[in-house]
C-alpha cells in the first residue's frame, strides 16, 4: 500500500491578505518539491469536501453555517483570521482531507496519509475562527474515526503553538489522548503543563510547554521519557498528527531549534507507536511552517519516513528542556507516573 498524499489546488484558493504569513506559497513551495522529486511509495489523492455532518462533530451548527454563508466572500474573523472568497472551498477540502485520510487508512486502502491542506485548522474551537484557523481539521479527522467505531485515537501535535482547539474539543473524554509539544509561554497563551484534561477526561491531556531554543536533542528527550511511554501505555488504534513546522530553526514566527532530521525523527518515533499498536494506521495534517525552504525540506523528510526511510537517531539529550521535563513528568505522575 502507498502512503496517500491528500491534495487539492484549489487550497490554494484561500487568500488571507497581502504579506500574511499563512499564504499559498505555503502549499505552492510543498508540492512543488513533491511532484518535481516524487518520492517512490506515495499516491497523490484529490480529497473530498468535508459535509456539513463532519464539521458539525466537531463544531456547533450556527458557527458551521456562519462559515458556511462566507462562501464567495471577504471577511475578517478575527485580529490574524481572514477569508477570501475561496477561503470556505479551501476550508472544506482541509477538513475532508484530514477525514479522507482516516477513511482509507482504517480502510485498508492506503499504507498511511499526509493531508497537504491550507488553511491549518488545530487553533479553530467549536464556536470560533482563530490562529489563521477556519475549520479543525485533526479532530474532524478524530471524529470521523470515533464515527468508525475506533475508541482510542492518539493526537500528537508538534507545532510550535498550542493546539487549544483540539485540547479544548476532547479534554473531557477518554477516547482521544491529546499530546501537544510548543514554546511557552506563546500564542495562544494555552498549554501549559497543569492542563491535563477535565472530568472523565483528565490525564488524557499531555501537554509539554518548552522553552525557547529547544533543538532536536530536546525534542527526543520529551518523546522519548514522557510522550512515547504514556502512548505505548494508552495503546492507540489510530494516531494522528497535527503536523506543524514552525518549531523549525528557520522559521520567522518563532524561536525554536527543530532541523528537518529532527521532524524526521519525530515523525519516526510517532510511526513505530503507530506500527507497533494500530498496524501502522497514522494520519498527518499540515499546520504550520512559514519559511518555505524548510516547511518543504520538512515535510518531504516526514513523507520519506512514512514510505520507510529509517529517521535519523537521536540522543534525548535535553539541553535547555531539562526543568520543562521535569514539570511536565511531575504533572503527569497521577495518571501516569508507573510508565515514566
Amino acid at each position: 500500500m502507498a502512503v496517500a498524499l491528500l491534495y487539492d489546488p484549489r487550497c490554494l484558493d484561500h487568500d488571507p491578505g497581502p504579506m500574511h504569513p499563512e499564504s499559498p506559497d505555503r502549499l505552492r513551495a510543498i508540492w512543488s518539491d513533491l511532484s518535481g522529486n516524487p518520492i517512490a511509495g506515495t499516491e497523490g489523492i484529490a480529497p473530498p469536501e468535508a459535509t456539513r455532518e463532519e464539521l458539525t462533530r466537531v463544531h456547533e451548527e450556527a458557527y458551521v453555517d456562519a462559515i458556511l454563508r462566507l462562501a464567495g466572500k471577504e471577511a475578517s474573523l478575527d485580529a490574524d483570521t481572514s477569508v477570501s472568497p475561496g477561503s470556505i472551498e479551501a476550508a472544506r477540502l482541509s477538513a475532508g482531507a484530514a477525514a479522507e485520510g482516516v477513511r482509507r487508512v482504517l480502510d485498508g486502502r492506503a499504507q498511511s496519509a499526509f493531508a497537504l491542506v491550507r488553511p491549518p485548522g488545530h487553533h479553530a474551537e467549536k464556536t470560533r475562527a482563530m490562529g489563521f484557523c477556519l475549520f479543525n481539521n485533526v479532530a474532524v479527522a478524530a471524529a470521523e474515526a470515533h464515527a468508525r467505531g475506533v475508541s482510542r485515537v492518539l493526537c500528537v501535535d508538534w507545532d510550535v503553538h498550542h493546539g487549544n482547539g483540539t485540547q479544548h474539543a476532547f479534554e473531557s473524554r477518554r477516547d482521544l489522548l491529546f499530546m501537544s509539544t510548543h514554546q511557552f509561554p506563546f500564542y495562544p497563551g494555552t498549554g501549559h503543563e497543569s492542563e491535563i484534561g477535565l472530568g472523565q477526561g483528565e490525564g488524557y491531556t499531555v501537554n509539554a510547554p518548552l522553552p525557547a531554543g529547544c533543538g532536536d536533542h530536546d525534542y527526543a528527550a520529551i518523546f522519548d521519557y514522557v510522550l512515547l511511554p504514556i502512548a505505548q501505555a494508552y495503546r492507540p488504534e489510530l494516531v494522528l498528527v497535527s503536523a506543524g513546522f514552525d518549531a523549525h530553526r528557520a522559521d520567522p514566527l518563532a524561536d525554536m531549534a527543530l532541523s528537518e532530521d529532527g521532524f524526521a525523527a519525530l515523525c519516526g518515533a510517532v510511526k513505530e507507536i503507530a506500527d507497533e499498536h494500530c498496524q501502522g494506521r497514522m494520519v498527518l495534517t499540515l499546520e504550520g511552517g512559514y519559511d518555505l525552504a524548510a516547511l518543504a525540506g520538512s515535510v518531504r523528510a516526514c513523507i520519506e519516513v512514512l514510505a520507510g526511510a529509517s529517521p535519523p537517531p537521536l540522543d534525548p539529550l535535553p539541553r535547555r528542556a531539562a526543568g520543562a521535563l521535569n514539570r511536565i513528568r511531575q504533572a503527569q505522575k497521577t495518571h501516569w507516573g508507573k510508565y515514566l
